[in-house]
């Protein structure tokens, strides 16, 4: 078993204010159009972690994680979960992580660039997830405690933000996987 721990793109927060139309952690949790390099990688089983993105005034924090249940073509999770099809809403934004048409071809609203073919393929399907979603939880989780976590796993000293310790992304074994995920129950717990 391994997994992955990555960081949303700047701007991404859902504990301050930004609204996560990506269903990452819906229920099923999927992954869709971002992160293909991860997505193309885990095999059911392995673990996948988010961190939120770096914003103005904020500190990053460790969002969640879900184990991999299935991997499946998105034309296939165009049937299966009609409501996670690319929308835009009536505020102006994107929702949504399926990013074909009806025909299979890139729909109009997906905002990625290159490689359609190989970013329409392993679309994850999730189970058991792992999410802080209440402010209590989300501000135990923010600066100092997502840090010592990253630092912990990661055996490395210093570093102020999480790029620091994992760039964009990183891979874990097993002992890494479960200590993030006590980390987050015990988040959970309070």
């Amino acid at each position: 078993m391994k997994g992955y721990i990555y960081t949303m793109f700047a701007g991404a927060d859902p504990g301050a204010g930004w609204e996560m139309t990506d269903p990452i952690f819906d229920s099923p949790p999927t992954l869709g159009a971002c992160m293909p390099q991860i997505r193309r990688a885990v095999e059911i089983n392995d673990h996948i972690f988010t961190i939120s993105g770096r914003t103005s005034g904020f500190k990053q924090y460790l969002v969640g994680g879900f184990q991999v249940q299935e991997k499946i073509n998105a034309m296939i999770a165009r049937d299966r979960f009609p409501q996670y099809r690319q929308r835009l809403l009536e505020d102006g934004s994107i929702a949504g992580n399926i990013i074909v048409d009806e025909k299979g071809k890139q729909n109009k609203f997906d905002y990625h660039e290159g490689n359609f073919e190989k970013r329409i393929e392993n679309y994850i399907i999730g189970k058991n997830p792992l999410i802080l979603k209440k402010e209590k939880e989300i501000e135990a989780a923010r600066g100092k405690e997502t840090m010592d976590i990253l630092r912990e796993v990661f055996k490395k000293r210093g570093g102020k933000i999480p790029f620091d310790v994992i760039g964009r992304w990183r891979k874990l074994d097993e002992r890494q996987i479960e200590l993030l995920n006590s980390w987050l129950r015990e988040i959970k717990r309070g």
